[in-house]
């Protein structure tokens, strides 16, 4: 039975889904909307709102409105970049390193759980074949 490209993308975005879905209570508690959530872990890697969005696949605007929300929370901090006085850089604040570090753990625990029902062997080729996917042409 062959199995296209699209077929293993809906699987991976229901799976995806899914995880996000089990996890949106402890978000909450967190004080995180999902997508305020990603745009939080993205914010380290990512400084500037305009490289969030190309990351996340956002709209700009939409990506506005999420870092609003998260320095009105107290997750993160605008602070003028000294390499150009005309943007401003995001830095996570300790209450957003604390809520980014325990809303990854919830993600990585609600994973891990569904993990548990494939073998190690099959784990080690599931994350051969990820690598394989990421990298370079």
């Amino acid at each position: 039975m062959s199995v296209d490209g699209a077929q293993l993308w809906t699987l991976n975005q229901r799976l995806l889904a899914v995880v996000m879905d089990a996890c949106t209570q402890e978000l909450a508690e967190l004080g995180l909307e999902t997508k305020e959530f990603f745009v939080l872990a993205e914010a380290e890697a990512s400084p500037y709102p305009a490289e969030i969005a190309t990351a996340l696949l956002l709209p700009k605007a939409s990506v506005t409105v999420y870092v609003r929300n998260l320095v009105a929370k107290g997750f993160i901090r605008r602070e003028i970049d000294e390499a150009d006085l005309r943007r401003h850089r995001l830095v996570l604040t300790a209450e957003g390193t604390a809520a980014r570090d325990r809303a990854l753990a919830a993600l990585a625990a609600e994973y891990d759980r569904r993990l548990a029902r494939v073998t190690p062997q099959d784990r080690n080729e599931l994350h051969r074949i990820l690598q394989e996917m990421l990298s370079p042409a």
